[in-house]
């Protein structure tokens, strides 16, 4: 497990304040707890959530947490996405030890208590089609109505659910149902389905089976099982308690797990919705589950969050029973926070514009001394190359320059970063009076960017050499939707950020970047982040090669999408 939890996730909440009673109290013996996800697609930033507190309490309060997969559905079920949900738990710091579960494993118990519910009076098979049935469970405001097959006998009925695994029967030709009470309040206790009949395989059990178990009934019985003391889920849950007390009180099951809820994740401009992400995919409206702009976890790994830092924005969001939007810069800044601290620095020029050094010997080169942290002398240093010929950001240069703009004009003196002081003499045009070149000269006096004489400059600029230069397309990552609330007008497809990904393909990276990428898929080692500097941070992405590397942004080095939102632009 992830050394750093305990301390991190410690904050006092409702949570941890319920289970130190419950211990204090003696109501149990040790916390068990458990993350039980849907092999249906991949996690999300709002199963990070989940995953830090059953996690991170367990490790807290000297527990246990196990993993276990609710594969309950083999229609929408693969092994990739069980490979990704283990990749991802350890990935954010985690580890189940030996209790990595799945539903599966209890079939044959859920079956033969299905058959004790059956056998007591409390289930029955049922032949209405799915439309009849939806209709007759009623509304919030009218009580439901009995199916005509509610009252079969025992023996029928046993019969009935027996052939259903034999598989006689076609899908949806038969659902077993508990016998709770059709005019209830809660609609989730009007006689809920519990068995239905699918002659599909299973990833684990192949074809074996041909009936398997809704998710309210393997659900709370799987923790029962497992002797779970906490069951901790979102607040869409609530209202599926007291089926799961139901199924408790009348199952021979060996705990009584208690279930408790906190609000789940919602960020703004961002959807958290399964079926959506899934939609995405399926529409290729994102290049996959790890697309660096989804809100998945391997989307955020790819896009270079670190998991310390999502595990800070978990702490730092808390665990409450009210539910909330959480603003998106938070977790940017939580981002970027860390990154700050940690990430190296590089130089990389996004828009290249070549310069020209006229007073520079041709062919000649020079190694400078560059820092790969301000902050952490232990980081050490690095050499970049210099030469008369060099790549600036086009953007760094105004041939008339704007009030306020004290970079490359003509001119005008700056200093270019770890180098010397350089001033623009001269612009060159193509036939369509786009400056494509900046004629300029140095000052060899100022080598590592200070004036023997004290002259001062108002800005200083990242550059890359041209005879050091490696190719580099940059992916500029923005947010997925463009309204804070995706989907508030119905339409949630319509609402998607036509610049959600910006690909810049004449990027242009420091050589020592090119090592990176060499030595690193040698040894199978994720990339780190790195900031580049006066850009963001950034991470070198796996469709990297020798012959050109690829990074995602991770996030600016500013909040300015808070800036364009408030303007409306």
């Amino acid at each position: 497990m992830a050394s750093d939890t305990a301390a991190t996730d410690a904050g006092r909440d409702f949570i941890r304040d319920i289970i130190q009673s419950d211990l204090d109290a003696g109501r149990v013996q040790g916390l068990v707890t458990r993350f039980p996800p849907e092999p249906n697609g991949y996690l999300h930033i709002g199963h990070a959530k989940s995953i830090c507190l059953n996690f991170g309490v367990a490790e807290e309060f000297g527990g246990r947490c196990h993993l276990r997969f609710d594969d309950t559905n083999p229609a929408k079920e693969e092994q990739a996405f069980i490979d990704a949900i283990m990749r991802d738990v350890r990935w954010l710091g985690f580890d189940w030890g030996v209790h990595l579960y799945h539903a599966s494993d209890y079939f044959e118990q859920l079956y033969d208590w299905a058959v004790h519910l059956i056998r007591t009076g409390c289930a029955y098979v049922d032949d209405l089609p799915v439309d009849e049935m939806r209709a007759m469970r009623g509304t919030l405001t009218e009580p439901g109505r009995d199916s005509p097959y509610r009252n079969r006998s025992v023996d029928e009925n046993l019969d009935l659910f027996a052939r259903m695994r034999a598989g006689e029967f076609p899908n949806g030709a038969r659902v077993l149902r508990a016998k709770i009470d059709m005019a209830a309040g809660n609609m989730n206790l009007r006689d809920p389905v519990l068995y239905r009949i699918l002659h599909t395989e299973h990833p684990r059990t192949g074809t074996a089976w041909c009936i398997y178990p809704n998710y309210d009934f393997a659900h709370g019985q799987s923790d029962a099982i497992e002797h779970v003391t906490h069951s901790l889920c979102t607040l869409e849950f609530e209202d599926h308690r007291p089926l799961y007390d139901w199924f408790l009180d009348n199952l021979p099951v060996p705990s009584r797990p208690r279930q408790y809820e906190f609000a789940r994740l919602n960020i703004a401009y961002t959807v958290l919705s399964k079926r959506t992400l899934t939609e995405l995919v399926r529409q290729q409206k994102v290049r996959g589950w790890d697309d660096p702009r989804m809100p998945t976890i391997a989307g955020l790994r790819r896009r270079g969050v670190p998991p310390e830092a999502l595990r800070e924005f978990v702490r730092k969001i808390g665990m409450a029973r009210a539910a909330s939007v959480v603003d998106i810069a938070l977790f940017d800044f939580t981002v970027r926070e860390h990154l700050n601290a940690s990430a190296q620095r590089r130089m990389a020029v996004l828009r290249p514009l070549k310069l020209v050094i006229e007073n520079y010997p041709e062919g000649q080169t020079e190694a400078l001394t560059a820092i790969n942290h301000p902050d952490k002398p232990e980081a050490g240093t690095r050499e970049v190359t210099f030469g008369r010929e060099i790549y600036v950001e086009r953007e760094d240069f105004m041939e008339v320059p704007a009030k306020g703009f004290f970079r490359l004009s003509p001119g005008r003196e700056v200093r270019l970063r770890y180098a010397y002081l350089v001033t623009c003499r001269s612009v060159v045009k193509d036939a369509a009076g786009e400056v494509v070149e900046l004629r300029c000269t140095y000052d060899p006096e100022t080598r590592g960017g200070n004036a023997p004489d004290g002259r001062k400059v108002k800005a200083t600029l990242h550059w890359v050499a041209t005879a050091d230069a490696v190719p580099a397309e940059i992916r500029l990552i923005n947010h997925l939707f463009t309204r804070p609330d995706p989907g508030a007008d119905g339409d949630i497809m319509a609402d998607l950020n036509p610049e959600s990904l910006e690909v810049l393909s004449g990027a242009v990276v420091e050589s020592d970047l090119l090592g990176e990428v060499i030595n690193r898929k040698s040894a199978r080692l994720e990339p780190e982040t790195y900031q580049f500097e006066r850009q963001g941070y950034f991470r070198m992405d796996p469709d990297s090669t020798g012959e050109k590397l690829v990074f995602n942004r991770t996030v600016g080095l500013r909040d300015t999408w808070a800036k364009v939102a408030a303007s409306g632009g």
